[in-house]
């Protein structure tokens, strides 16, 4: 418990010390008229109150991430402790600050037109194709994931549940992408929010109350235990995402940049939202730690070998009773469908500013989600089809997840460059992000799969490449050239 109690300080502290450092970096402007104001439209650049964009932004970014993540991540050990406090700190709050007020300073731009902006055209084509369908895919998972389990708890009364409950499903997926948001997201989502938080603070008691024996990161050090055939690094990066660092984030700060009335509220939504998080994550890696390692199974009557869903359902309804049953089930059903709509929702307005389609007629965004929502049936039909379906769309969107973190890092670190600011803060977790995007598609069975040699080696080049790369665009470019306008 020392480790998971230093580690919740640590987090605090981040958001108090570091987070301001971050926002005196950045220098919001109190005074500057903020897209939700001036581009006001009634459907998504809409003003709403600030803690109202918080919980949505913290939904929005959190889901089951930082519940189920961290379950699978604490099977590696104590070392995941390190990885939510550093990568949560330096990196994910980062990314989320500077996205989300990137966007606020660009007009509400989604991710791909910063790309382009700070890292050129041909880079935000890519990333454009590469960023929707990695929304695509959240979409599918996330429609599947609470319609099997909805679909077991109704199979005694509905014939074919798990198709019922994905049709019910997509059908509020596309009436809650073309309404404005403030209409449902804006109304309910923040319920859901304070659920999934009610939650961890309940079960943050629990293991106060217990203080269960855990391993300890200062008796066991950074760990090079692998789990399930997979080492550390760099396994232990991809599975913790939300709750250290995620790409997917970057496309969700937007939404919530086109509904800030202050710049000033920015560190307090992208970064606090995001530290939040990270406690979320700690909470759950913590019992998660006592439910393989201290006892907690054994305690509740179940085996170690659940998935995550399971353990969360097991938890919830073992230490919290009726109410942990129903929050349970609120997080492991409500959340995947509030990001994977939201996600849908991110899709649509990327897709719109790149072809420069209005979105105040609800014709025009019929237009762009009809296509849309026939790829994402498509890949929810591969999910329910094949069997190790939802697998290999999880796994790969895993890698994607975090190859995006990459792209908006390098993004701000130009950024940074351009107007004379420290670009130290992100240029590091850039590098470090690259090498582990890089080395999981080489070593991992479910992409490349190349010997651990060679995938570690590449890996290492694509570190030292991307510093030659930056430097040498530093030194010729970027240091001489300064972005008067944001």
């Amino acid at each position: 418990m020392i480790t998971f109690i230093v580690s919740m300080l640590a987090l605090v502290a981040g958001y108090f010390l570091y987070g301001k450092l971050m926002e005196r970096i950045f220098s919001p402007d109190a005074s500057r008229v903020t897209p939700a104001v001036s581009m006001q439209d009634g459907v998504d650049y809409i003003p709403l109150p600030t803690w109202k964009i918080f919980m949505i932004q913290f939904l929005n970014i959190a889901g089951t991430g930082p519940i189920f993540g961290a379950i699978m991540g604490a099977k590696f050990g104590p070392s995941a402790y390190l990885w939510i406090v550093l990568g949560c700190i330096f990196a994910g709050a980062v990314h989320d600050y500077f996205s989300g007020m990137l966007s606020i300073r660009n007009g509400g731009a989604g991710l791909p037109e910063l790309i382009g902006k700070y890292l050129g055209q041909n880079t935000k084509k890519v990333m454009l194709i590469f960023t929707v369908f990695l929304m695509l895919m959240v979409g599918a998972v996330f429609v599947y994931s609470p319609a099997l389990i909805l679909g077991n708890m109704t199979k005694d009364y509905i014939g074919n549940s798990v198709y019922v409950w994905c049709g019910i499903i997509f059908l509020y997926y596309l009436i809650a992408t073309l309404m404005p948001i403030d209409k449902i997201i804006g109304k309910i989502y923040p319920i859901f929010a304070f659920a999934i938080i009610f939650m961890a603070v309940a079960l943050g008691a629990n293991l106060f109350l217990k203080w269960p024996t855990l391993p300890e990161l200062y008796e066991t050090g950074v760990s090079t235990l692998s789990f399930n055939g997979k080492d550390i690094f760099p396994a232990l990066f991809i599975t913790i995402a939300c709750g250290a660092i995620s790409g997917f984030h970057a496309t969700q700060s937007p939404l919530m940049a086109r509904c800030l009335k202050n710049e000033k509220y920015g560190r307090p939504v992208f970064y606090g939202s995001m530290i939040t998080e990270g406690i979320v994550a700690l909470i759950w890696a913590t019992i998660s730690m006592y439910f393989f390692y201290g006892g907690g199974a054994e305690e509740l009557g179940v085996e170690t070998s659940l998935q995550a869903p399971q353990v969360v359902t097991a938890v919830s309804e073992g230490w919290l009773g009726l109410v942990g049953g129903v929050l349970a089930l609120m997080g492991v059903v409500a959340a995947p469908i509030t990001s994977g709509d939201t996600a849908l929702r991110s899709a649509r307005l990327i897709v719109a500013e790149f072809l420069h389609m209005e979105q105040r007629s609800i014709r025009k965004r019929l237009y762009i989600c009809v296509p849309m929502f026939a790829v994402t049936m498509g890949l929810l039909a591969f999910n329910i089809s094949d069997k190790e379906g939802f697998n290999v769309i999880w796994n790969y969107f895993g890698w994607s997840n975090q190859t995006l973190s990459v792209f908006t890092l390098w993004t701000i670190t130009v950024y940074l460059v351009l107007h004379k600011k420290c670009f130290w803060i992100t240029f590091l977790p850039a590098v470090f992000m690259t090498t582990v995007s890089v080395t999981f598609l080489c070593v991992s069975k479910d992409c490349i799969g190349l010997e651990p040699v060679i995938g570690y080696t590449l890996g290492a080049i694509a570190a030292v490449a991307s510093c030659v790369i930056f430097f040498l665009w530093y030194n010729k470019k970027g240091s001489k050239q300064v972005v008067v306008s944001e």
